[in-house]
């Protein structure tokens, strides 16, 4: 069997309070056992009504809000004003009626529930609200399309590289490199020009200080290039949404490229400035 709840029995207990000083004893009302009474062979004379009880609800404990106190009041004043006039029939209206107990939970759960609560400062107060996941949590639903270093990245390198180091071995096979004779230290050729991976720099060494062409400007070239990748964070791959490291670095290889060619093809005896179409190509490959 479930207990029944403090306030209950608290309700209950006033009732029966309420209805003996009414004129109606507590064991017409019910019986100990929860069940009605049979009614009495000699009705009771009916007694004058009790007035309302005035008392104002209290709780000590200090749990049930103050408008359930108020409801309960309100009930247990119209069944106290009511209890004395429908027992001219004898004890049938008693016989009939539910335990207090019961009459309690009723009177509780059909009231019509308040409208308008209002907590402090006006805010309106509920007892059970429904709070969403997503107001609480960061939650990431968008997937990212990032993949592991490894086995993905470093499985494609080294096949690349496989891939690569056969196709030299296989070009080396059928194609001789283009040496020439042996080098000789007491003939210094005309123009002398460094391999074209390095013709870049020896051409700033014919425009600028040695200091300036081959520190400085590599230097910052460099320095540059190392900036790039924290200067655009854009993780677009679309070339249109990353129009700013597409022209940073096509400005750097066209730099490049602009020394190389001028110091392979347009740099003859002396290293002077030669066109190919008419004196001829100073370049060995």
């Amino acid at each position: 069997m479930a207990e029944v709840p403090e306030h209950l029995l608290r309700r209950a207990k006033e009732r029966r309070e309420a209805l003996a000083g009414a004129g109606k004893p507590p064991e017409e009302t019910a019986a100990p056992g929860g069940q009605p009474e049979e009614p009495a062979a000699e009705p009771a004379p009916p007694a004058e009504p009790a007035a309302p009880a005035a008392s104002a609800p209290s709780d000590p404990a200090g749990k049930i809000p103050a408008h359930l106190l108020a409801r309960s009041q309100a009930r247990k004043d119209a069944l106290a004003g009511g209890g004395g006039q429908g027992d001219g029939g004898g004890g049938g209206a008693a016989a009939t009626s539910p335990p207090p107990a019961a009459a309690a939970a009723v009177a509780t759960a059909t009231a019509p529930a308040p409208s308008g609560l209002s907590g402090p400062e006006g805010h309106t107060q509920r007892l059970l609200t429904v709070v969403k996941a997503g107001s609480i949590q960061d939650v990431k639903s968008v997937p990212t399309d990032k993949v592991h270093v490894w086995p993905h990245l470093l499985v494609a390198e080294f096949v690349a590289a496989l891939a690569m180091t056969a196709f030299t071995l296989v070009f080396s096979i059928f194609v001789n490199a283009p040496l020439l004779e042996t080098a000789n230290y007491n003939f210094t050729p005309n123009p002398s020009k460094a391999p074209w991976y390095f013709l870049g720099l020896q051409e700033l060494l014919t425009m600028f200080h040695p200091m300036v062409a081959g520190v400085t400007i590599p230097g910052i070239g460099i320095f540059g290039l190392m900036l790039a990748p924290y200067s655009d964070r854009n993780p677009s791959q679309k070339p249109e949404d990353r129009k700013f490291a597409i022209a940073l670095f096509t400005l750097f290889l066209m730099f490049w490229a602009v020394l190389v060619i001028i110091g392979s093809f347009f740099r003859g005896p002396g290293f002077n400035f030669t066109l190919p179409w008419r004196d001829g190509l100073f370049f060995d490959l």
